[in-house]
This record gives structure tokens, sequence and C-alpha cells, in this order.
């Protein structure tokens, strides 16, 4: 089927965004990283990286999940001890808060209103503000003291995906400047980094051509009541945001769990009639999410694996099925992993007749509180 006006032969545009993101990723990267590709380079900032004591991350939504799954790169990398809260929520406490940290707000359009506010509130309290966001000229990237834009072009599609990419890109390059700026981080771990982080475009491109592959699974999951997605560690974020976007654009419940969480009630759920999305990249948690693989299919739990060769490989015969993906270091798996989860909630949608780039009752921006 052909696809609309201005979709460059895609059927929609959440599908042409999708494919978008090898560019979109590489402009990214491309405006911070050094010539040679092996440091961050930051812009100028008006506050002392070095002495950020701690982080707050706020967004909403899509940009949520992408502040959780930076969380760990923060700790892990800079590490910096980190608050993180949904925008919506944080707004309306009284939470405290010490002058002199760091409020990283996080929003596709810059228009988003509880981000806005939110972002009104941590600089009444003496924190420093940064926006990441895709419209630099937008208000939040306005009102805040510095702004570190992606560069992802245009986001046309409701459901947003090359911009979650692009800002998980910006959030793992910041965490990268801020662990050297406080000393915690040593050149060639730095460049170590920088290099997964180089290497994503081509990786990226590698997981669009099993596109057809994921429409195949999207098919086996059209009848589903439901569906459940599961990781652990920073893959967690990542399944929620699967999670979110099979909801947005294919209006199936799904609901993204913990791996280590998942016999603390969640199992009962688990049968024949549930597909689960385990999402497993080979980090120090993949054992344990294996484990919890294994017991969901004892459960007879409906399974897609989504690991790379060597940690699907157990279970070609017992899952529903495999999305093998390209080994990466565990510091970008993040990024990449939102591709399938992308590219399925896309297909199960574009195959119901869905209107994937509108779906019904959502806004690109919500601006009203």
């Amino acid at each position: 089927m052909r696809g609309r006006a201005g979709t460059d032969g895609y059927r929609h545009f959440m599908l042409k965004e999708i494919h978008e993101q090898p560019a979109a990723i590489g402009e990214t990267l491309g405006r911070y990283l050094d010539a040679a590709g092996q440091v961050p380079s930051l812009p100028p900032l008006p506050f002392d990286l070095a002495a950020v004591e701690r982080i707050t991350l706020l967004a909403c939504g899509t940009p949520f999940y992408a502040a959780m799954a930076a969380k760990s790169w923060f700790e892990d990398v800079a590490r910096l001890p980190v608050d993180l809260d949904a925008a919506s929520e944080f707004r309306d406490r009284r939470t405290p808060m010490e002058a002199g940290g760091l409020a990283v707000l996080i929003s596709q359009s810059g228009e988003t209103a509880d981000t806005r506010a939110a972002l009104r509130v941590c600089r009444e309290a003496g924190l420093h503000t940064l926006a990441i966001v895709n419209v630099p000229d937008s208000a939040i990237a306005r009102e805040a003291e510095a702004a570190l834009p992606t560069f992802a072009g245009p986001e046309i599609a409701i459901a947003s995906t090359k911009a979650f990419t692009a800002q998980l890109t910006v959030l793992a390059v910041l965490a990268i400047a801020i662990g050297r700026a406080r000393g915690v981080l040593d050149r060639a771990a730095a460049a170590d980094l920088t290099a997964a982080l180089a290497g994503l475009p081509s990786r990226v491109a590698e997981v669009l051509r099993q596109d057809e592959a994921i429409r195949a699974i999207a098919r086996k999951l059209l009848d589903a009541r439901g569906v459940c997605y599961v990781g652990r560690g920073a893959a967690f974020p990542i399944a929620l945001e699967g999670a979110l976007k099979l909801k947005e654009v294919s209006y199936i419940h799904a609901e993204g769990i913990s791996a280590g969480e998942i016999r603390h009630g969640p199992i009962a759920m688990i049968d024949e009639t549930l597909p689960v999305i385990v999402v497993a990249p080979p980090d120090a948690s993949f054992e344990k999410t294996a484990a919890t693989v294994r017991e969901l299919i004892a459960c007879g739990g409906r399974v897609v694996v989504i690991s790379d060769a060597e940690g699907a490989a157990g279970f070609r015969d017992a899952a529903l099925a495999i999305v093998a993906m390209p080994c990466v270091p565990a510091f970008v798996a993040p990024i990449l992993y939102a591709v399938p989860m992308q590219l399925l909630a896309y297909h199960v949608a574009a195959l119901k007749g869905a209107d994937v780039d509108r779906p019904r009752h959502l806004t690109k921006s919500v601006t009203s509180e």
C-alpha cells in the first residue's frame, strides 16, 4: 500500500521515522562528539559539570522512559545520585531540593505543559536547568539555563520514535561528559563508551533489516487480549516504552513489568493466551532475566525473546519467536533495543488497520495541564 504524501514511499510517517533513526542518531552524535568521535564535545554551558553533585531527571510520557534509562548511566558512569520523577507528579509536590543541583528536563516538542511547570519549580529552588528538546526555539529550551537539542528532525507521527532514541543518545553523551568532568571516568573508558555510541547508526540499520521478520511476529499478537513486556535494569524502561507504544497505536492493553518483580504478583497473569515480550540484552542482569524467561515459558507464556544471538540461542525451541539483535556493549543496548519495540507496535497497529500516525484522543504535544 502506498504511503500518504510526504512519507517517501513508507505507508505511514511512523514507519518512515523509525527507519530514519540511523541518520537521526548519527546527526545527534555528530553535534556532541569531537571530530574523531572519541570524547564528548558539548557546547559551553553556564554551569560547571564538575560541580554537579545531584541530578534530577524530569519528563512525561516517552521522554520519561528515556530519563529512566539514563538514570543508570548517570549513576554508573558519572557516579552521581539521581532523582527521577514524572514532571506531572513532581510539579504538584513540595519536594525538598538543594540549590546548585542540576535538573534535566526532556521533551520532544519543548512545549509539554507539565515539564515546563516542573522547570519553573526547579528554577525557583535554585537548581541549574538543562533542556533536552527536539525543537531548539521551544518554550522549555528558552526558559532553561541551557539546552542540548536532539537533531532528529521533524517528527510527524504522534507516537515518538526517532526523538526517543535521539534523547537517549544525548543523555548518554551527557553522562560521559559529567563522568569526565568529575574525574570518575578516565579518557580510555570514555573513548570506549563513545566508540560504542558511534557504532550505533550501523547497528540500528541492522535491526531495521529485520522489519519483515518483526512484522511476522506482529501477526501472532493481533488477537491478544493484552501483552506483557518484561525487562530488567536498563532494559526495564525499554520494556515500559514498548508497552506504551503498543497501547498508543494499536489500542491493545499492554503492561511493562520488571523481570525482578514478575514473581511478586504479575506472574499470576501468565498463561497460553498472554504474549510476553522479553527485552534481554547481554548485560549484567542477563542470567537473571534468562531464568525469568524459563519460568514464563514453564507457566505456558507465549514468549518473544529479544536478545543477541548467543543470548537467544537457549530459547529457540521454546519461545514463540526470537528477535536476534546485533551484539553491542551493554551501555548502548537501551538505545538499540528500543527499535524492535517500535517496529513491533507499528506492525501490530498497521495490521489491525489503526490510524497509526494519529491515534485517537492523542496529540503530539500535551500543552494543557
